[in-house]
């Protein structure tokens, strides 16, 4: 399983998305050593991009059991990350020095769920 979108769907993502800011839901399943990759890639993420992209982690926590879920459902961590508008991402992840630290993002990750959200009472793509 890939842990990261192809270009196809980040394409799609950007242009077919609602205009203005999003926060995207991150589940995360590490590899055996990952969460420490994956913290290093979160420091060098802060570092090098996060400012240049009005990028904020609005939420990073550990997963637990899960109290209603599916056999096998749980996440080791959970985070919850603002981006400005989608265009945002895209350019993020365009951009070479996201480029040279995405390695260790994925090596980090056996498995992940990368999931925008909007506010409420905004309206849905295609409604």
């Amino acid at each position: 399983m890939s842990v990261d979108p192809s270009e196809g769907d980040l394409a799609r993502f950007v242009v077919d998305g609602p205009d203005g800011p999003f926060v995207m839901l991150n589940l995360l399943r590490f590899n055996e050593g990952g969460r420490e990759r994956y913290a290093e890639y979160a420091r060098r993420f802060r570092e090098l991009v996060a400012d240049r992209y009005g990028v904020t982690t609005v939420y990073a926590g550990d997963g637990g059991a899960p109290l209603v879920a599916g056999s096998g459902s749980g996440w080791d961590a959970v985070l919850l990350v603002a981006y400005p508008d989608r265009a945002a991402f895209g350019r993020m992840v365009a951009d070479p020095d996201y480029q040279q630290i995405a390695h260790l993002r994925a090596s980090a990750l056996a498995e992940t769920v990368l999931q925008p959200t909007q506010p409420w009472g905004r309206p849905r793509p295609g409604a």
